[in-house]
């Protein structure tokens, strides 16, 4: 950790299909030296993608959504562009990354969401599609992102530290991003949505609604006063001040550990997944020539010495850097966060030290 720069880690483990360790080290801001501790929340980042995916599949499996459905049938949001590839992208085209929309757009607030090619011909890792389903998953349940989430996932799960939002609470619990100990760029490092999500909390307590309960509808609504509380290019269209899908997860490392041993223990509780549709999300999706890796539903899936291994990567604002890795065959997992640029170094390590593994996805 001091020799790369990462002033604070958590890392919990699974086995046999539970959680069964987890240790927090160092502080969540380097400056004023808080300790991490089981109650410090951290930015899953990217890590927010497989949780959502979960949900998304749990709607699947009651027939509220359907995989192979084009998503303009559950939603056509108004930044959509025009192109006859919109109408072919599915639910299961956003999970496994197949839409050719980009991972974000350069300009949302002027700029038209359009596939760069057809659906189901190559991998596109995207952003913006997951948050067009979150969209989708609003229209059929009638909640916002976060409602959806604690109702399907968080509360039967037992994961109480756990939201795609943010209030005052929250923040006071929440890591600070660091940079690399060699980057001297001047001035703090940016916090990504921490900003976003403090020009928008005036508005939610003005309005007395949480930003967990806030839709799509509510963010349009509430741009304009959000930018005027924002530093420049902070608050630049809905989602940036919206609980979002694909990146806005906040939870202690012992909740994510938790939603990891549904992904690999071996015997479901009648509110998860069904098993069948649990071990799609770990089944490669699509065969795409010279790929070392695959996508599953929500997931990457890498083959190694013991087997197939399910995998994700997280990074916000290139200062919270986050991996969880799973053996489904095993029914093990690890769950490693941290609060810097340096941190995905530092969870390589982890990973090879606990595990053996040398991933190829560590090369990318």
């Amino acid at each position: 950790m001091q020799a790369l720069g990462v002033p604070g880690i958590a890392i919990a483990v699974v086995e046999v299909g539970a959680l069964a360790w987890s240790r927090c080290f160092g502080v969540t801001h380097a400056e004023r030296g808080t300790p991490v501790d089981d109650g410090t929340l951290w930015e899953a980042a990217s890590l927010s993608k497989p949780v959502f995916a979960y949900a998304v599949l749990q709607l699947v499996d009651r027939g509220q959504l359907g995989l192979d459905v084009p998503l303009v049938e559950y939603a056509r949001p108004d930044y959509l562009g025009e192109s006859p590839w919109i109408e072919r992208i599915t639910v299961r085209d956003v999970l496994r990354h197949t839409t050719g929309l980009p991972n974000w757009r350069k300009d949302p607030a002027n700029e038209k969401l359009v596939p760069a090619v057809a659906p189901g011909t190559r991998i596109d890792y995207s952003g913006e599609a997951i948050v067009w389903l979150q969209l989708a998953v609003e229209a059929v349940t009638g909640e916002s992102l976060d409602q959806t989430m604690h109702r399907l996932l968080f509360d039967p799960a037992g994961m109480r530290d756990s939201s795609y939002g943010w209030d005052a609470a929250m923040a006071a619990r929440s890591v600070h991003g660091h940079r690399a100990p060699d980057d001297a760029q001047p001035g703090k490092p940016p916090q990504g949505l921490r900003e976003a999500w403090d020009a928008a909390q005036p508005i939610a307590e003005r309005w007395g609604k949480p930003l967990s309960a806030w839709r799509y509808a509510d963010a349009e609504r509430a741009m304009p006063l959000a930018r005027a509380h924002a530093k420049p290019g902070v608050v630049n269209w809905p989602s940036d001040i919206l609980a979002n899908a694909a990146a806005s997860l906040r939870c202690t490392v012992q909740d994510y550990a938790r939603f990891m041993a549904l992904m690999v223990h071996a015997q479901p509780a009648a509110w998860e997944l069904r098993p069948e549709t649990r071990k799609a999300m770990l089944t490669p999706q699509i065969a795409l020539p010279g790929r070392w890796t695959e996508k599953g539903l929500g997931w990457n899936i890498e083959s190694t010495q013991y087997g197939p291994v399910l995998y994700h990567s997280g990074s916000n604002a290139g200062v919270f850097k986050t991996f969880a890795l799973g053996d489904a065959a095993r029914q093990r997992a690890l769950v490693v966060m941290t609060n810097a640029a340096n941190g995905n170094l530092l969870y390589r390590r982890v990973v090879r030290a606990a595990t053996g593994l040398d991933l190829l996805a560590f090369d990318v």
